[in-house]
């Protein structure tokens, strides 16, 4: 299944949870995550179906002032 992840092509051999992904791709918590531009909950991370040419987009906090 492909997948894009920040912009970037992905290959998922297995059906795997959002979180299981995003962590292969590299994100280190605290993190947000939306799929197809719609925001996914902390607590639907580990339940979120993803479909193929699904878009997720991995948001991390800024800090600054």
């Amino acid at each position: 299944m492909q997948l894009k992840i920040n912009g970037q092509t992905v290959e998922v051999t297995e059906t795997k949870s959002l979180l299981d992904v995003v962590g292969e791709f590299g994100a280190i918590a605290p993190f947000a995550l939306a799929v197809n531009g719609q925001f996914v909950p902390k607590s639907q991370h580990e339940s979120w179906n993803l479909a193929e040419q699904d878009s997720i987009e991995i948001l991390s906090p800024v800090q600054g002032g």
